[in-house]
């Protein structure tokens, strides 16, 4: 009889224990709601710009070549150097020019002693003729010889002239301000002058104070930028341009200012997209002719936006949604249209309104539908260090 209630409590005690454990694993899986941080949309008065690839120009690139032929004789600069306007680049050998100024300048002199042998021989003539001494077949024959003295010494004033500009282009000089490139001919080598195509290309200076940038863009973004109310019209105005910025390709940011100062006047046929230019201030040359860039244009005028934080919008197949918070505290998902994007900000064009309860943070686990409890984000920021320092502190802390 013993045994029989010693085995009767055995059990209820095993059934106890049984029943214990299924209540707390009812309790267990009823936890408590998802806490999730909420803020409201950022506003702010943005504009939208557009971004295009484009290569830098020199407003002025000058090909030095000589004007007269001759063995170069010295190069005045070293390859590379920043020369400035009128600076001594190259000499030719000036023995023959010399020479040859000196020869203009005796037939100068000759061509002036015969004009003045044939205006005295005129003078005494114009007596002769009154007293019928000289026929006037005689007196015209003189007037003509004084003529051709005359003619003679303008032709010849000419030719020293030439002579002496053939002297002095004998040394070239450089035309601009710039960067000169390396020589293309070493002294003592023959160099061939003159306006024709085969003139000796003897270096190449670019300018680089200030700097051009040429993009090309497409006929709808074109048509959307004339109708804008100020940019349209400023696109292409030298004086007042747009306000355009540009990063090169190793530089995370737009921090080159510079101005739109030229559109062209037709949109390319084969391309369909038309020409832009903006200048750029350049103190340090780092912008050189020919290096690409990136150039960031106004695409709109200014208007007031809604803004969110990157880590709030997510992805559902091909759409863009943000999690939004109820008045009932349950959560839902709105698809939203992205815009431009601002730092760490999205600037939201539809699908939000200003009085949205965004999910900035604890949105991994939260699905639509669930209830959740918000806390908002200025509540959940964390202490700044003196708040915290100040906590710590022996007098502040909790009995």
């Amino acid at each position: 009889m013993r045994a029989n209630s010693a085995r009767f409590a055995a059990i209820l005690l095993f059934a106890l224990a049984i029943a214990g454990c299924s209540d707390g694993k009812q309790q267990a899986a009823a936890p408590p709601p998802l806490q999730v941080t909420v803020d409201r949309p950022t506003q702010r008065t943005i504009v939208d710009y557009d971004e295009y690839v484009g290569r830098f120009v020199p407003i002025e690139s000058v090909e030095v070549r000589a004007r007269v032929s001759g063995y170069l004789d010295s190069v005045h600069f070293t390859d590379g150097q920043i020369v400035n306007q009128g600076d001594l680049l190259f000499t030719i050998d000036k023995r023959p020019f010399q020479t040859a100024l000196e020869q203009a300048k005796a037939t100068l002199t000759q061509a002036r002693a015969n004009l003045a042998f044939a205006d005295a021989d005129l003078g005494r003539a114009q007596h002769l003729v009154r007293d019928r001494t000289i026929t006037e077949q005689t007196f015209d024959q003189r007037t003509q010889a004084k003529r051709v003295a005359e003619a003679a010494v303008t032709a010849q004033e000419a030719a020293v002239r030439q002579a002496s500009l053939d002297l002095e282009f004998t040394e070239l000089r450089a035309p601009v301000t710039g960067r000169i490139g390396d020589r293309r001919v070493s002294p003592g080598n023959l160099v061939s002058g003159g306006t024709g195509g085969n003139t000796t290309l003897l270096a190449t200076i670019v300018t680089y104070e200030p700097i051009r940038f040429e993009f090309t863009f497409d006929e709808a973004s074109y048509l959307r930028y004339q109708r804008l109310p100020k940019t349209g019209s400023a696109m292409a105005n030298p004086s007042g341009g747009v306000d355009v910025a540009l990063k090169l390709l190793d530089e995370q940011t737009f921090d080159h200012k510079g101005r739109m100062d030229f559109v062209d006047n037709v949109i390319d046929r084969a391309t369909g997209t038309i020409r832009g230019r903006a200048v750029f201030s350049n103190p340090t040359g780092v912008l050189t002719p020919g290096m690409f860039a990136r150039i960031r244009v106004p695409g709109s005028s200014a208007y007031q936006a809604l803004l969110v934080p990157e880590v709030a919008i997510g992805t559902d197949q091909t759409r863009k949604f943000v999690s939004v918070v109820g008045p009932d505290d349950v959560l839902q998902q709105k698809f939203v249209t992205l815009g431009e994007a601002v730092g760490d900000l999205r600037v939201i064009r539809e699908g939000l309104t200003p009085e949205d309860r965004i999910v900035v943070k604890g949105l991994v686990k939260g699905r639509p539908g669930q209830k959740v409890k918000p806390v908002e984000a200025s509540a959940a920021a964390p202490a700044s260090p003196q708040a915290a320092a100040a906590a710590q502190a022996p007098g502040n802390k909790a009995d």
